[in-house]
């Protein structure tokens, strides 16, 4: 089984939950294209970094979910930040550096996020479906969010898309109006 992102659930609501994300480790590759096509183009320099495509040679273990992110301010339409969670635990010091210039580390602090959990392939039309539920069911609740978006999959694309397990993640500020 594959290792998955540590969280801890702070809040649940009706239709999404509030989360506390633990400090982690990504290996993140910056990529411009569609939606659709982002994922697809950063996964062999991030998947290469983990099989042994780095400095030490050394293999890292695959973690779920695959992230592609998008912030609303900061990036064109085209711009995708896709990442690979390192394991639990990972430490940015101590991770080796990445052969490939175009994988780069980012260590992220706990983080309070809202999510919400969907099945089926995670196309275009069914995510914004998604993102603009989740907005909306978190603006009923008075949390703000920021701008940034997360699309995370749990699955390999061979998998039937109807069983794909899917997740919308984005980074809130609690308290905040």
């Amino acid at each position: 089984m594959t290792k998955r992102q540590e969280y801890k659930v702070v809040q649940s609501y009706r239709d999404f939950e509030v989360r506390e994300y633990l400090p982690c480790v990504l290996a993140e590759v910056k990529v411009s294209a569609k939606y659709e096509s982002a994922s697809s183009m950063a996964f062999a320099p991030l998947f290469r970094y983990i099989s042994k495509g780095n400095k030490a040679n050394e293999k890292i273990a695959m973690t779920a979910p695959v992230i592609a992110a998008q912030s609303g301010l900061k990036t064109e339409e085209s711009d995708w930040y896709v990442s690979f969670v390192m394991p639990s635990g990972s430490k940015f010091g101590h991770l080796p550096h990445p052969n490939d210039p175009q994988v780069k580390l980012k260590e992220l602090d706990s983080q309070i996020c809202v999510a919400l959990s969907f099945r089926g392939r995670a196309t275009t039309a069914l995510t914004k479906k998604k993102i603009d539920q989740l907005r909306s069911s978190a603006k009923r609740e008075n949390i703000a969010l920021s701008d940034e978006t997360r699309i995370c999959r749990f699955d390999p694309p061979f998998k039937p898309g109807l069983l794909h397990y899917n997740e919308i993640v984005i980074p809130a500020f609690l308290g905040s109006e």
